[in-house]
């Protein structure tokens, strides 16, 4: 059943403070709906164990990143740790081209250059319950000392006035649920007039479509043969 006219599919950015989840509600996304792909990042930093080239990132060298960000093929870097990371613009043309969402899954700062380079992107902010519980979050990953977590909680009390700043907020309380309205949010977005493919178009066919029942006489007729 056609529900929607053909449009090109906009990039949805996930961003959030440390421990809010938005990493796992990325994975969700992909792993569960074909229409939805990660957006892979480019980094300096070394691979970590088990981590693949070209798929948990794609790792180049400093000179590499920087010609990258020279010659703007970068929709959004940062520096983090003395480590460069960025998001190649061709990744993101290539996933919309095969008529999928590339997903990001970024920092607050980053998410405001991808509004810059690529306006028609969906910003999402993924909102903690409340703070007790993102502390909680952040203490039972038990991959930090008690200095990380407070530094990572100082980070979230800055970063939780940029939500303003995103076309949505999604509370992340309970995971199937925030998955569930962010891709509610994508298949809304897919319905705005300004991105549909050749939208004249699209008019001019139907328009001629019922030119034709006119022209036949009998409508009732001519759309039932």
């Amino acid at each position: 059943m056609k529900t929607a006219l053909p449009s090109r599919p906009p990039p949805v950015v996930l961003a959030a403070p440390s421990g809010t989840g938005k990493t796992t509600i990325a994975r969700a996304l992909v792993d569960g709906f074909e229409d939805f792909v990660f957006s892979v990042s480019v980094t300096t930093r070394a691979p970590r164990a088990g981590e693949r080239d070209g798929v948990d990132y794609e790792f180049v060298t400093a000179g590499e990143f920087q010609r990258m960000v020279a010659a703007e093929e970068l929709v959004e870097w940062a520096e983090v740790h003395g480590n460069l990371y960025g998001t190649p613009r061709r990744g993101i043309e290539a996933a919309r081209e095969t008529g999928r969402h590339p997903v990001l899954d970024i920092d607050v700062q980053g998410a405001r250059q991808v509004r810059e380079r690529l306006p028609d992107a969906i910003l999402v902010f993924v909102f903690p319950p409340s703070g007790n519980a993102l502390g909680a979050r952040l203490a039972k990953r038990g991959t930090e000392d008690d200095a990380e977590v407070r530094r990572r909680l100082r980070a979230a009390h800055r970063e939780m006035e940029e939500s303003a700043g995103f076309d949505y907020i999604i509370v992340n309380e309970e995971l199937s649920a925030a998955v569930a309205r962010v891709r509610e949010v994508v298949l809304s977005e897919g319905h705005r007039t300004e991105r549909v493919r050749d939208l004249e178009a699209e008019v001019a066919r139907v328009r001629a479509e019922i030119d034709r029942l006119l022209a036949a006489g009998t409508p009732r007729n001519a759309a039932a043969g």
